[in-house]
């Protein structure tokens, strides 16, 4: 039986073995996937466990990205740009690394607001922290010409600008307003939004006609900022999908079947999630 895994720590928040077992189930494999409680100062055991056949990979979550890196045998391109590994695989004893959020990222957007990059002309992305990481590359690999990087923090943004190429433009939170000026995309990486969090006063007027606002947060499902767009006859891409999409380029190296996302599995989360 091919066994995988998700590890962090916390992990029984994790909505992953739900998604993968539903996977197994409908492909009738002999296959399991199982969360398992990660302590940092454990991490190097388990990654001698994956090296030594027991798992055919597995994921990782917070606060394994970055650490796992060092203890594996190849990381991919992307997920060294990326700056950290969710999705393991192992081969013969080997263990390589990658970063699916990227793809997760595109997908969610292409199947929910298809066209949403064509003639696009600049996107905001607020956040400025690991999760966004993801969410640039993604952008500026689709060829988005000018993405404003809103932060609190300015030097935080200033870094990844520095980091990620002349297409990134920092700016602080106070100049989200005029940031967002004609632009086609918004997208929220902070965590505003969870536990009953919201962004004060913010205008979305400024956006182009037609905008998309996706967030990635997704508990709530619908963010105070989508209900706001929704409101104001934006588009709007909830970020469960960024969740079910990353997850299939990991299914299928490990089980060697291309999972569908559906409407199914992603009610079966929603119920899980009790929303």
């Amino acid at each position: 039986m091919k066994k995988a895994f998700v590890i962090g720590h916390p992990i029984a928040h994790s909505q992953s073995p739900l998604i993968h077992q539903s996977w197994i189930a409908e492909h009738g494999l002999e296959a399991s996937y199982e969360a398992i409680e990660i302590a940092p100062s454990d991490l190097a055991g388990l990654v001698a466990r994956l090296r030594g056949g027991e798992f055919v990979g597995g994921n990782v979550t917070i606060p394994h990205k970055e650490a796992v890196m060092g203890l594996i045998d190849e990381v991919d391109p992307l997920a060294r740009r990326i700056g950290a590994v969710n999705t393991l695989v192992a081969d013969n004893g080997k263990i390589w690394g990658t970063n699916t959020d990227y793809i997760g990222f595109l997908a969610n957007l292409d199947a929910q607001a298809s066209g949403w990059d064509e003639a696009l002309g600049s996107a905001v992305v607020i956040g400025a922290g690991g999760a966004s990481r993801a969410i640039l590359a993604a952008l500026v690999d689709r060829g988005v010409p000018r993405i404003e990087l809103i932060n609190r923090t300015l030097g935080r943004a200033q870094a990844l600008a520095d980091e990620f190429g002349p297409t990134i433009v920092p700016g602080p939170l106070s100049e989200i307003g005029l940031r967002m000026a004609g632009a086609g995309l918004l997208v929220n990486t902070s965590a505003v939004g969870m536990k009953g969090t919201q962004f004060n006063g913010l205008d979305l007027s400024p956006l182009a006609q037609g905008a998309v606002v996706t967030d990635i947060v997704y508990t709530p499902l619908i963010t105070p900022l989508l209900a706001q767009a929704r409101a104001e006859g934006f588009a709007s891409v909830d970020g469960l999908g960024m969740l079910l999409h990353q997850a299939v380029p990991g299914f299928r190296a490990w089980f060697g079947v291309a999972p569908a996302v559906t409407e199914t599995l992603r009610n079966r989360v929603l119920a899980a999630l009790g929303q």
